[in-house]
Order: structure tokens, then sequence, then C-alpha cells
């Protein structure tokens, strides 16, 4: 257990002792570990009636909903993507979601909040659940009344009518400065919402920051454009391998051959050939032995290579130990175009073929990269019809 979970797992502790009436302890919890104070409540009792000679006087509390902020965001398109991820969480299923605009904050405008329902305690719960699996940034609450339920509903309702307006404009259509804009949000998008950051599977791949998702946006384009690959395939290629991040797989696999390279790892000998670790690198995933065959092929190349940026161009040698990470955008690519060219342009045929080999596409692989390539030209162009606007500037005036 790291230090993070297990103050988390004190956090939540803390408040279902408070909510229970264990005072004691929580105090002493507080002055061993140190666990952060619980924000204030609003206590959401139920109705009470107190008979009096003349009538009944009853008391009831504020009608409303507990709601708890998951994130909040500077970018409005970047607020949408999150927002339509946590709305399709099996965790939040049975919650309300909502996208909300607070006009005068100059940092991070954009809410994205989670109704809790109307019981403290088991609102508590879930906000300390919530805060746990990394789904929030704090353990906070507080009472939406009515009126601030339908202003809530009223903006998610806005947003997505925004973002879900008829497609006029192709990808193809686009500049490459809109097109870059628009990559670089869904690339830091899906690395974030990789489910191995949140259930810290091992290897753990670090999400990518603004910056760097700017610049494997850029080399993407790049590379598409050099080698004219149809786009949303080759994202969906590098979102099912790895989101984007450089993170290497496939550290048990291995292949025969019958004698060891430079660089290889042998892990057995038998008659004559050699067992060598084969695992993948990188965004791309791609394995030690198609590398040297794609570098193979990058020496055959007739394509003029000064068209594309300098850090993308590999070098003469190869040097699998020391392989800069951009280089493998550019093999990528290459092993696509050449995928295309042998199966005179079928798409189905080349997907699968760059997971399964030439001689056994794995066309379950490519479904895959179908559905996100699917997904990520329908969510670009409907935010492309924007034409770089606000949402909150279109749909309504702010104070």
């Amino acid at each position: 257990m790291t230090a993070r979970t297990g103050k988390r797992i004190l956090t939540a502790a803390a408040i279902l002792v408070a909510l229970t009436g264990g005072i004691g302890l929580s105090t002493h919890l507080w002055r061993r570990w140190q666990v952060e104070p619980l924000p204030p409540l609003r206590s959401v009792m139920p109705a009470a009636v107190f008979p009096t000679e003349d009538a009944a006087m009853e008391l009831r509390p504020p009608e409303g909903v507990l709601v708890t902020a998951v994130d909040s965001f500077a970018d409005e398109v970047f607020a949408y993507l999150m927002f339509a991820h946590y709305r399709g969480l099996p965790a939040l299923a049975s919650s309300e979601v909502f996208l909300t605009y607070r006009p005068g904050v100059p940092d991070e405008p954009y809410v994205v909040l989670v109704s809790l329902g109307p019981h403290e305690i088991a609102a508590g719960a879930q906000a300390a659940a919530l805060h746990i699996s990394d789904l929030a940034k704090s353990v906070h609450w507080w009472l939406a009344t009515k009126p601030r339920l339908r202003s809530f509903r009223q903006q998610t309702q806005l947003f997505a009518s925004a973002y879900n307006l008829p497609v006029r404009r192709r990808l193809e259509n686009l500049s490459p400065a809109e097109l870059h804009t628009l990559l670089r949000r869904f690339i830091r998008y899906k690395s974030l919402t990789d489910p191995r950051i949140r259930k810290r599977l091992d290897p753990t791949p670090e999400a990518l920051s603004p910056d760097q998702a700017h610049h494997i946006a850029a080399d993407i384009l790049a590379v598409a454009e050099f080698y004219r690959l149809p786009l949303e395939f080759f994202l969906g290629i590098g979102a099912m391998e790895n989101n984007y991040m450089n993170v290497r797989g496939d550290r048990e696999h291995s292949v025969w051959k019958r004698r060891a390279d430079k660089g290889d790892l042998v892990l057995e000998r038998r008659r004559g050939r050699v067992r060598v670790l084969n695992d993948s690198a990188g965004v791309w995933q791609i394995t030690r032995e198609t590398l040297r065959w794609a570098h193979k092929e990058y020496l055959k190349d007739n394509r003029d290579y000064s068209r594309l940026p300098e850090h993308l161009r590999p070098p003469r040698e190869l040097d699998l130990d020391n392989l800069n990470p951009e280089f493998l955008t550019t093999y990528a690519g290459l092993i696509l175009r050449d995928l295309l060219d042998r199966f005179q342009g079928d798409v189905a045929l080349a997907v699968g073929a760059y997971n399964g080999g030439p001689g056994r596409p794995n066309f379950k692989y490519e479904a895959g990269v179908r559905r996100v390539a699917v997904h990520a030209r329908n969510l670009l162009e409907r935010i492309a019809t924007l034409n770089g606007a606000s949402a909150v500037d279109i749909l309504w005036m702010t104070p």
C-alpha cells in the first residue's frame, strides 16, 4: 500500500467515524496521523412534526441533493471530453453527472459535478470512495438546492447540445493548425483516462502532460501526411497500443532465430538456434525484431525524408538500447504504409496485420482500432463544427 492510498483510506475512515458518532476515535486518528479535517457539512435531517394546541408545526430540511466536484478545467473542449468520460464510467452509472460553468473564475471555470443523493452518510461514503479510486481530487460535498440543480442540468444540456451539433466540417477539410489543436486534446484525454493509471496496474504509465501531448500530436500529423495514412486509423493504433504513452510491453515475449544480433538478450540456446527477448517499445509497441525489419525498409526507402522534421528521421545505424522514442512514430508509419501497399489499400487487413503480422491479421485487434478511429473522427468533427468558438459564448451570455 502506498502512502497516498493509506492517507485516502484513513480520510475515508475518519469521515465514516464522524458521521456515525465516533468522535473520540476520529480525534485520536487526527492526532496520530494528521488526517485532513472534514469539510463543513450541512445536515439533511428527515422532516419532523411537533404537535401544538393549535396546529402541527412541520420542520423540513432544504430540498436538494448532495453533490461533489470531481474535477475542474481551464479548457472547455477538454472539460467536455472528461465530462463524457465520467458520465460513461460504471462507478457513476447510478449518479447524475453535470458539466457546469463558473463565470468570473479565471483559472478553471469548468467543473464536473456528481450527485451523491440526499443522505449524508451514503454521500460521505461515496465521496470518499471516489477520492480513493482517483475519480475525485478531494473529499468535499455540499447541498445543491432544487434551483441549483435546475441550473446544473440546464448548463449540462447546453454543453451536450453544443458538442453534438450536426457535423459540418470533415477532418480532411481542416487546416493543419486546427487538426493539431484537436488532436493534442484527444491524445491527452486518452492518456489521462487510461484504466492502468487509475487501477495502478504494473507497469503504471505516466499520463501525458499538455506539452507532451502537443509534441506527439504534431509528430502523428507529420508522419500521417508523409506516408499518406488514414489519420483516424493511425490514431486508433496509437490508442490501442499504449494510449500514446511510452511504456514497454510484451516483456516476456520471445522468438527463436538462427543467431543472436547485437543487443539481443539470449534466453536459451538449442540445436544451433537461440531464443531471444522480443519485447515491445514505446507508444506504438513495436517489437525488437519488427524494428530491425522496419529499419532495413527505411534504409531502402526512396522517399524524400527531408520533408519530415529532423527529430523524426532515424539515423543510419539502429541502436535498440538507446532509441529515441520519437523515431518509433516514423517506424510505425512506415510499417502501416507497407501493409496498406501489400494489401492494396485494404485498411482492415493492414491494421489487423499491424498486430498479427501479414500472414495472420488480427481482426479482433482491427475491430478495436476501428472503434477508436470512428469515435475519434465523430468526436473531433463535432468539436470542429464550433470553429474554435466557446459553447459558453454561443449558447448563453455570462454576467
